[in-house]
């Protein structure tokens, strides 16, 4: 996995996930832009920890379609070029139908989707873009297996991850004649800032239980398929969605 002189941009690459592919990115050579929603501090500190040079950081609020835009050009006039996508970002806001008012229900439906969908497919088309006039690149949507598993108490959640992993199976047949191939990865429970509250305790207990290999993963695990299937040589996966949540779903 070489990506020596290549563009990557990876949103909500503060933290966790994100801030996991950012590293392994600049590892195997790349420049990276590092992109943030508002915790600008802890992007810093993820530029920080690249290796090699030519690495920026972007602040941008996905669910304005112009910021969007202008955060993907930035991207692109500081890495000089722009060869990856990596949709990382999203939100992650319980909503328990029982328990939450009309107007709670429908908010958090609005914000999930705006950052975790439509964000996404804005930055997609933005990006996309920009390779075509390339002769090519690749689109890594980061997804859940909540896309497929159910969110009952995140409902809005699981219904953003399900809609991207249906973005990315169309776009990857649209973009195909472009030499831009899009792929998507399906984590379970991994051990992020997102999700250290529901790993505490007895709710950690019965989550690592889901898998047989009694853990939640990690972000490097996450981001080890990620740069796979942005790698030279992976382009036939085109339109696949990987499920990296150690056997705690299964579907076939």
């Amino acid at each position: 996995m070489d990506f020596t002189g290549q563009g990557v941009l990876v949103t909500g690459a503060s933290r966790g996930i994100g801030r996991a592919v950012a590293l392994r990115f600049a590892q195997h050579g790349a420049r990276v832009a590092v992109h943030c929603q508002s915790n600008r501090e802890a992007a810093e500190e993820t530029r920080a920890l690249l290796p090699g040079t030519g690495h920026v950081v972007l602040q941008a609020d996905l669910a304005d379609a112009e910021a969007v835009r202008q955060m993907v050009d930035d991207a692109v006039s500081g890495l000089g070029r722009l060869d990856v996508l990596v949709n990382n970002a999203g939100i992650y806001e319980e909503h328990c139908l029982a328990d939450v008012s009309y107007e709670e229900w429908q908010a958090a439906w609005r914000r999930t989707l705006d950052v975790n969908l439509i964000g996404a497919a804005n930055v997609t088309f933005c990006a996309t873009r920009h390779m075509i006039s390339l002769g090519g690149g690749r689109v890594v949507n980061v997804s859940s297996r909540g896309a497929a598993r159910g969110e009952p108490d995140y409902p809005a959640y699981g219904a953003s991850k399900a809609g991207l992993n249906s973005m990315g199976q169309s776009l990857a047949q649209a973009l195909a004649p472009h030499n831009v191939y899009v792929t998507t990865v399906a984590p379970g429970f991994i051990e992020t800032d997102m999700t250290a509250e529901l790993l505490q305790g007895e709710s950690g207990r019965r989550i690592r239980e889901q898998s047989p290999l009694n853990r939640a993963g990690l972000p490097d695990e996450i981001a080890y398929v990620v740069a796979f299937l942005a790698s030279a040589g992976a382009e036939y996966s085109t339109g696949t969605i990987v499920d990296v949540n150690g056997a705690s779903y299964l579907r076939s």
